[in-house]
């Protein structure tokens, strides 16, 4: 008698505790749901931008630590002193994706630049100043949910790697033949997605600090706001393919530049906390080319390098554009 009941208050026990558990996986997987929402929607609101209304207020506080705080476009602050032209080019499903073209004198080719995520176009003009001063014509594009681009929802470099088609289509067509393709963090991304699933031909790459796997940049965001990046980084990662429709764990940086065959310049700063150095070294090695180089900058984080490190950036770019 005693055995059984000992028996059955450990069913119990392990009753409560798979209870427990089961429910922890639930509220976890509602929060993982409302930050993947979080992480590819923007909104043109100065409330959220100043995230000022919820200061103070520990419930709001607790809210946001649940589901993700709202992100604000970012405006476009920077405009070209230069003459520019503006460019409308439209995905498959329609959205509408502005751009910037400006020429240089005697141009040697076409640079067009990606920016990073929550930023735009304005805030690469520095980088695209800098290539018209090698003689190279530029072409800014505005990401989908950035700048004067439409829609207000990113999928992280999923479906934007259409837009670098786009882009470099337009160019093409204009008869350019020595095209190069820069990009920053996810605009390095979905550059080198875009040559793994349309087969671009550009004639060099620039990459500065993409993250490798989706799941890699969601663990930083977490860590750096203060979460641990796992179990936080996986279910976000699920929850985001679902929601935009796609496999989150099948997108790996490392995967892509593979079937990258041209000269590669790829940049990272060592002090960078959302790019890590195993991750840069994993994509280095994985790119197929055999003219690529890795340039690191010290005491750089995830931040434009150019702004910190100009004669370096200036020197290691000329000469790779030059080579």
């Amino acid at each position: 008698m005693k055995d059984k009941k000992t028996s059955n208050k450990t069913v119990r026990i392990l009753k409560w505790i798979g209870n427990v558990l089961l429910v922890q996986l639930i509220l976890i997987n509602i929060s993982a749901a409302f930050h993947a929402y979080r992480f590819t929607h923007y909104y043109d609101d100065d409330k959220i931008r100043s995230q000022e209304s919820s200061q103070g207020k520990p419930f709001l506080r607790t809210w946001r630590m649940m589901t993700g705080k709202k992100l604000a476009r970012s405006p476009i602050s920077y405009y070209p002193h230069l003459p520019y032209d503006t460019v409308q080019l439209t995905t498959t499903t329609g959205i509408k994706l502005e751009a910037w073209y400006m020429k240089a004198d005697s141009a040697k080719g076409t640079v067009i630049l990606f920016h990073g995520l929550s930023s735009n176009k304005g805030n690469v003009l520095a980088e695209a100043f800098e290539f018209i001063s090698f003689n190279y014509n530029v072409m800014l594009v505005d990401m989908r949910a950035h700048g004067n681009s439409e829609s207000t929802t990113s999928t992280l470099g999923y479906k934007e790697s259409e837009e670098v088609k786009l882009a470099y289509d337009h160019i093409l067509k204009k008869g350019e033949n020595n095209i190069v393709l820069w990009g920053m963090s996810l605009g390095a991304v979905i550059i080198s997605k875009a040559i793994w699933q349309y087969g671009i031909q550009p004639q060099k790459i620039i990459l500065e600090m993409p993250f490798n796997r989706l799941q890699d940049h969601i663990n930083a965001r977490a860590r750096i706001s203060g979460f641990p990046g796992e179990p936080f980084g996986f279910f976000v990662t699920f929850w985001t393919g679902i929601e935009q429709g796609y496999w989150g764990y099948g997108v790996q940086t490392a995967r892509y530049v593979k079937e990258i065959n041209c000269p590669v310049l790829l940049q990272w700063g060592n002090n960078d906390d959302y790019v890590l150095k195993n991750e840069t070294e994993k994509i280095f090695a994985a790119i197929n080319s055999s003219k690529k180089k890795l340039q690191i900058y010290e005491g750089a984080g995830h931040a434009p390098l150019l702004a910190g490190n100009e004669l370096k950036w200036k020197e290691t770019v000329n000469e790779f554009l030059s080579n």
